[in-house]
């Protein structure tokens, strides 16, 4: 059996604990991949799982593991919003400072009801299931990345299991059913978020509608959107340091009427 919160990090390109390295740079021989299909990414999911998106998270996101990056992100996108600041502000500070969510709030993984295991891989699923929302994975695109994925050394186990989530035909009902909390739901759309940039209106449309079907305020959402794309600059921009050159980073999300915090969270 594979590690799920290793496979993670393997998606998320995220610093290795202990090490001046990420996942994706040991992964070099993989991405290796690029001068045959040059997709400009910074997460190692991105190229894995044929998606086109170009850009990647950076500064103090991208030294944190997978788990903790989408519970940080979204706790603060969540923080935010309860504090009534506007995404703007979020947009205009650039690349935050993240840390993990705290350990006595849902948003921590130990508190995951169905186990931490079980909730890394719910994140995993949310992921490929928002990288295939343009559809444009097909058989052909299916074989050239089972042979990109053995040469990722991300082990057998985890390759079947990738390769089994790519070929299950999109289950909304299922993927959301998994989230048990309020927080879940929350990591569950910025982990999607987090795969995709929506450039196309599938990736749009399928991000409006998680974001519906978890339940999310159109406010939440639009702090997550801001979040996030505060946390990612153009991949061209990163230099290997992984310090984001000169620049703005790009626009968050439009600004939205101050939103309360449910008691529910």
């Amino acid at each position: 059996m594979f590690d799920p919160k290793k496979l993670l990090d393997d998606l998320l390109g995220s610093q290795i604990p202990g090490t001046g390295s990420t996942v994706r740079d040991k992964g070099g021989q993989a991405v290796q991949m690029a001068k045959d299909n040059p997709l400009a990414t910074g997460a190692l999911a991105a190229v894995l799982l044929g998606t086109g998106a170009g850009r990647q998270v950076t500064g103090t996101a991208v030294k944190l593991g997978g788990l903790a990056m989408i519970g940080g992100l979204a706790y603060k996108a969540y923080q935010n919003y309860k504090n009534g600041k506007a995404p703007a502000e979020t947009a205009a500070a650039g690349s935050p400072e993240l840390l993990p969510p705290p350990a006595d709030t849902s948003f921590h993984p130990s508190q995951a009801p169905q186990g931490e295991d079980e909730f890394t891989l719910m994140l995993v699923r949310a992921m490929i299931s928002a990288a295939k929302a343009d559809g444009h994975i097909d058989d052909d695109e299916r074989q050239k990345i089972a042979g990109k994925l053995s040469l990722s050394g991300i082990g057998s186990d985890a390759e079947k299991f990738l390769m089994s989530e790519l070929e299950t035909p999109l289950d909304l009902d299922t993927l959301v059913a998994r989230a048990q909390t309020d927080a879940q739901k929350l990591e569950l759309y910025t982990a999607s978020r987090l795969t995709i940039d929506p450039d196309t209106r599938s990736e749009r449309g399928y991000l409006d509608l998680l974001a519906g079907r978890l339940g999310l305020p159109d406010a939440l959402v639009d702090h997550v959107e801001a979040t996030v794309s505060a946390a990612k600059v153009p991949a061209a921009k990163v230099p290997e340091s992984g310090v984001p050159e000169s620049g703005a980073p790009e626009s968050g999300a439009p600004e939205s009427d101050k939103a309360t915090a449910s008691s529910r969270w």
